[in-house]
Parts: structure tokens; C-alpha cells; sequence
């Protein structure tokens, strides 16, 4: 069977990268055609047009799009989860001088985050914040970093929606004064010298279901040959004694294109935060693997409150059960 499944430019597509490249898809009898592509919008679209079989997804954006809030309304399963956490929020140095923290805990830079949007405020120049999709993890991230400090974001700053591939060059040229992305884009930013990371996605939101194998319902039935091989290349990924060689994997200029080493400290949970080389250790940045696999209604369940706490939603009793049904145990179990 050949398939053909799109993905974003980032390091929580390493199941579905490390499924064909390891061989993991064709143990299982399937040609996987991988499909880069540069936005989420263009994923989502080219999903709900037949374009592709399936696809490495934002979680809220999946349920967004089978819900038909974002994009052509989609018909869509999730029986295999990808990643738990992974992003981070990072700033201009210019903006990191002007907030001037007092500590490097997330409540006193969240609060001098918060103390800057204000007074930018009053001088009619508000901040303008990066995301990759209003519906994602990147913009709760944000809105919850923001809160941290006191702040109520909606009028306090502006949000643009860039590219993850894109983001770190609009934060270089002035574009915008900060963003939410997934690795490896803050770190790249940080190596190129013009970015401070100030804030890891899983302080704010710990264990956030981030990506999903996301599928068209009528596929999921008989998915489980892929579950399996992606549940498989998982695991692979979740094995430190793998990071090394899935560090050079993703590097490669037909995945990520960027340096390996960066990758590599995501996947170890050692991030530099700065250009001068100060280091964060967090053994949960992204998290592969069993953790991460089963696809549970309860992060449904997590979304939903998000989009409602951003004024995306109102959930009701038939909004709910039709979300919590997108996640497909069932299939998950079946697969075996």
C-alpha cells in the first residue's frame, strides 16, 4: 500500500520520519511517500482535499478542522498520538533587555514580559507575538505565559500567524518582537544570536498533547499497519541510545535542514536559552514514545478548555462527544 502523508518541518515529525527512513513502514508492507509541507494551513487544506492520506497535526487544529472551525470541514480520526510537549516561547534580545528580569524562575520573567506589553501599550506600539496556527498549543502557550505575569493578551499584544519554518527569520528582521514554536526554530534563533528563549512549553503546560497522526475517519479502520509502524519508529525515537543518529536523521536538508547538534539538545532536554551559552535542563522538552502514543479523549477534553479560555469556542454536550470521538482507542488497541 502506498500512502502519502505530510509534515511540517520539526522535530516532533520524527515518527513519522524515522517510520520510512528506518524501515519501520515497510516492515509493515507500506510505501510511505513523506510530503514536506511549509504551513499548517497548506496541511490541513491539502488533508481535507484528498491531497494526502494523512498527516503529522497539531492536536488543536485536527479537532479544529473536524469541527469545521479552521479550513474546509474534515471528517478526521487521531488513533496514534506523536509527541507530548517540545515548544518554547522566545523573544528579541532587544525585548529580553527591556524586560530586564530580576530572576530566570517563569514567574518573574512572565511578569517582566507582562510589565513591558503594558507600558508598549500606553506608547501605541504593542508587541507583536508569532504563532503557527491560532489553533495550537503555540497560542495557549502564549496566552498562559502571558497570564503567568498578570496579563490578559487580547488587546495587550498583537498575534500574527508565521510558519515554523519562517518564524525565527521574522523574529531577525524586527517582524515581530517574540514567538511560540517547536524545535528546532528557538533554538535557531538563540545559535543565530538575535533570540532568548524565555519560557519552555512544558513549564507552562506539562505533558501538552502536541502532535497527532491525524487521518480521514473513513481510513482508520484499516490503519493499523501504519500505527504500528509509526508507533514503532516511536519508541525508536524515545531510546536515548538513538538520539545521535535521529539528531543526523532530521538534520538532513530533505527534513529540517539545520544543524544537527540543535536537535540533538532537544532531544536530550538541554536547551540553550541565550546566545552566551546558558543552558536549561528539562528531560520532558519532547517526549516520544508509550508516554505520548495513546490517543486519550481527555486531551480532547484539554483542548477544548483551551479554545474556550480563548474565545475560539463555546463547547456544548454534542461539541464535546464529537471531539472526544476523534480519538480513536479503539483503532490504537486493534492495531496491537
Amino acid at each position: 500500500m502506498r500512502l502519502a502523508l505530510g509534515y511540517v518541518p520539526l522535530i516532533d515529525a520524527a515518527p513519522l520520519i524515522a517510520a520510512v527512513e528506518g524501515g519501520f513502514a515497510a516492515a509493515e508492507g507500506l510505501a510511505i511517500d513523506l510530503i514536506s509541507e511549509p504551513s499548517w494551513a497548506t496541511l490541513r487544506d491539502k488533508l481535507a482535499l484528498g491531497h494526502l492520506d494523512g498527516a503529522h497535526m497539531l492536536a488543536p487544529l485536527a479537532l479544529a478542522s473536524a469541527l469545521g472551525i479552521s479550513g474546509p470541514q474534515t471528517d478526521l480520526a487521531v488513533p496514534l498520538g506523536l509527541n507530548l510537549n517540545g515548544n518554547a516561547i522566545t523573544v528579541s534580545r532587544p525585548l529580553w533587555a527591556e524586560m530586564a528580569p530580576e530572576a530566570d524562575d517563569l514567574d518573574t520573567i512572565a511578569r517582566a514580559f507582562s510589565r513591558v506589553a503594558r507600558v508598549r501599550v500606553t506608547q501605541n506600539r504593542p508587541l507583536t507575538l508569532g504563532t503557527v496556527h491560532p489553533y495550537s498549543s503555540h497560542t495557549y502557550q502564549l496566552r498562559m505565559f502571558a497570564a503567568r505575569g498578570g496579563l490578559d493578551l487580547d488587546g495587550a499584544a498583537r498575534m500574527v500567524v508565521i510558519p515554523p519554518p519562517w518564524i525565527a527569520e521574522a523574529l531577525r528582521t524586527g517582524q515581530i518582537d517574540g514567538f511560540c514554536v517547536g524545535s528546532p526554530w528557538n533554538s535557531v534563533a538563540v545559535a543565530e544570536g538575535y533570540g532568548r528563549i524565555a519560557a519552555l512549553g512544558c513549564e507552562l503546560a506539562p505533558d501538552c498533547p502536541e502532535k497527532v497522526l491525524a487521518l480521514p475517519a473513513y481510513a482508520a479502520a484499516a490503519s493499523a499497519p501504519l500505527v504500528r509502524a509509526v508507533r514503532r519508529a516511536g519508541r525508536w525515537c524515545a531510546a536515548p541510545e538513538n538520539q545521535r543518529e535521529l539528531a543526523g536523521l532530521l538534520a538532513r536538508p530533505g527534513h529540517l535542514g539545520t544543524d544537527a547538534s540543535l536537535v540533538r539538545r532537544a532531544l536530550a532536554g538541554t536547551v540553550v536559552v541565550d546566545p552566551d551559552g546558558t543552558e536549561r535542563h528539562a528531560p520532558r522538552f519532547v517526549v516520544f514514545g508509550a508516554e505520548a502514543e495513546r490517543p486519550l479523549p481527555a486531551h480532547a477534553d484539554w483542548i477544548l478548555a483551551e479554545m474556550e479560555r480563548a474565545g475560539q469556542i463555546t463547547p456544548t454536550p454534542a461539541l464535546v462527544a464529537r471531539a472526544r470521538a476523534m480519538y480513536r482507542t479503539n483503532v490504537y488497541d486493534a492495531a496491537g
